[in-house]
């Protein structure tokens, strides 16, 4: 800011000018103070100059609508809507979204520096502010064969860009513990250039959150229970609770927000899909249902907004007050929240759910497709031998959650082989590394996915992002993947052989080079074709199947390098 921009904001704040724009009769929503207010709001040069009562080159009559603060979504990665940056803006905008913090690890994970590089890019010059957290841990862990690995040396120089403000996500808790000298570097240097610092809990106990505490980690969005979230206020932690696709915590959680910790809690998405995002929305979704439980409507735009700011130190966003960014939005219900018209810097972007202006995507020479990388596969490199004991472990999925169970069950077998039951729904799973040519095939057995035929396969899977399918056969398996080879990454469904639909995932495997409406209408298309193949609608297939590969999450999962069980911190025979 210059003097002649202070010196006109003061002017105008003092009445001796006239402001750029007064929004009148509007219902303020104070998240100060959790009350509304009924006066004129001035804005100059994109900023809130004063409340009270001002007139304006330019005045807009709310007509009684609610006015709040735009919505920032505290944690989200950006590759699971499966478009780019600038095509994911164009959706959430509308839904009262203009803040994210972003961590980019999954394509960190595939490209390291060239596909943080590609984000970054991406979301420049946009009405919505990206703020990016550097991947922490790429690989997650050593338990995986990924893409990339970034050392302290490789995130150094993106600290100086204005889009970045800390290290994402530390899930690599043995490092952590063991005072790694690679991840300490990373945590120093973040806050020696004034960043912040993003925990992944997951499953840990209280000793585990003084560990992460104590090492500077300031938030969580991994808590399941209210037990674990208190455990992490009681910690000095912020706790940013998650509702996505796969994983949902918000009905578990919202009982242990009070009116005394309150600000000390967060609301995000995570991992949500783009269909998701269409049908339901973001941050606003949160809003809704909360409300629906009962929660003060005040207090939950209050997590959506000035909480999340001032966790991040973002001083000038998450409320409506002089000398705040004019980020903001009307809606009609303060139950039922639906966005009616949105704000950016004091310029409308968006009205009744739709942009009011088109948005240029950015272009990117980085390197970023051609990612996929396997060979042919056999039968014979699809086998799981089994024991005389004829039993296996196995994981067992949580519906709506990313955590698994460890269960011990007597398996069908044949000449000494694993052989999928969709009858006790015990199904084949298969990850096969993509990155570096290895040869690495991690083979398992899944129960809870509920496939009655085919087989599902993707270049999705958390965090290293290799090909991970489920079938209920060997030949619908292999096809499945060698057809992700062909497109390049994405998701598939076969059945006897053929491929029913496909999602094409060019980028980095993770995410498609086409406009957010193609890639809902080709995802319309997968999820009605899932239903052919058995599976139900209360779970996200796809994003289960996803997670099923992350080993920083309990309690059995599998990798390239087979099956992984957090309790004992090892690898382990499928056979008992």
């Amino acid at each position: 800011m210059n003097m002649e921009a202070l010196t006109k904001k003061i002017k105008v704040a003092n009445k001796e000018l006239p402001a750029d724009l007064v929004i009148k009769n509007a219902q303020i929503v104070d998240v100060f103070n959790g009350e509304i207010i009924h006066k004129d709001v001035a804005i100059v040069d994109g900023f809130f100059a004063g409340i009270g009562e001002y007139e304006g080159n330019e005045v807009i009559d709310a007509q009684g609508q609610y006015m709040a603060p735009s919505f920032i979504d505290s944690h989200v990665h950006i590759e699971s809507s499966m478009v780019s940056p600038s095509e994911f803006a164009k959706v959430v905008i509308p839904h009262g979204v203009t803040t994210v913090i972003t961590d980019p690890h999954e394509i960190g994970n595939v490209l390291g520096k060239d596909g943080i590089q590609f984000m970054l890019d991406d979301a420049r010059g946009l009405p919505m502010d990206f703020h990016f957290m550097l991947p922490s841990s790429v690989p997650a862990t050593p338990f995986e064969t990924s893409g990339a690995e970034l050392q302290a040396s490789d995130l150094q120089p993106f600290l100086t860009d204005s889009q970045v403000l800390g290290l994402g996500e530390v899930m690599d808790y043995s490092s952590l513990r063991n005072a790694d000298p690679r991840l300490l570097k990373k945590i120093i240097q973040t806050m020696q250039a004034g960043g912040y610092v993003d925990g992944h809990l997951a499953g840990l106990n209280d000793n585990a959150v003084n560990l992460y505490s104590s090492a500077g980690v300031q938030t969580d969005h991994e808590c399941n229970t209210p037990e674990e979230a208190l455990a992490r206020l009681q910690r000095g932690m912020y706790v940013s609770i998650r509702e996505g696709s796969a994983a949902k915590d918000l009905q578990a959680l919202l009982p242990v927000v009070n009116e005394k910790n309150a600000r000390r809690c967060l609301f995000c998405t995570d991992d949500k899909h783009i269909d998701d995002l269409l049908n339901e929305g973001s941050i606003d979704h949160h809003i809704r249902l909360a409300t629906g439980q009962g929660f003060d409507p005040i207090t939950a735009i209050q997590m959506a907004t000035l909480n999340a700011a001032e966790c991040y130190g973002l001083r000038d966003k998450g409320a409506i007050a002089p000398g705040y960014m004019a980020d903001f939005l009307f809606f009609k219900d303060l139950h039922a929240l639906e966005v009616t018209q949105m704000f950016k810097k004091g310029e409308k972007v968006a009205s009744q759910g739709a942009l009011v202006k088109a948005l240029q995507s950015p272009s990117s020479s980085y390197k970023i497709t051609n990612s996929v990388h396997i060979p042919n596969l056999s039968k014979e490199q699809l086998r799981v031998p089994i024991k005389d004991s004829q039993k296996g472990n196995i994981i067992k999925i949580n519906k709506n959650q990313i955590r698994t169970d460890h269960l011990i069950e007597e398996v069908e077998v044949k000449s000494g082989s694993f052989q999928s039951s969709v009858s006790k729904d015990q199904l084949k799973l298969v990850v096969v590394e993509r990155h570096h040519h290895t040869g690495n095939i991690g083979l398992g057995i899944v129960k809870g996915m509920g496939l009655q035929k085919g087989a599902i396969a993707t270049t999705i899977a958390h965090d290293s992002h290799n090909v991970v399918a489920v079938g209920t056969n060997d030949e619908d398996i292999i096809k499945a993947i060698q057809h992700l080879r062909e497109m390049g990454g994405g998701m598939t469904l076969f059945h006897e052989g053929t491929s029913l639909s496909s999602l094409p995932l060019p980028i980095a495997g993770l995410m498609s080079d086409q406009g957010y409406e193609e890639v809902a209408h080709q995802l319309i298309g997968i999820h009605k074709d899932l239903s052919t193949l058995g599976l139900t609608n209360d779970f996200n297939p796809f994003l289960t199947l996803s997670f099923l590969t992350l080993p920083v999450i309990p309690s059995l999962k599998l990798t390239d390098k087979g099956l992984y069980s957090t309790k004992e911190a090892k690898h382990i025979s499928v056979s008992i």
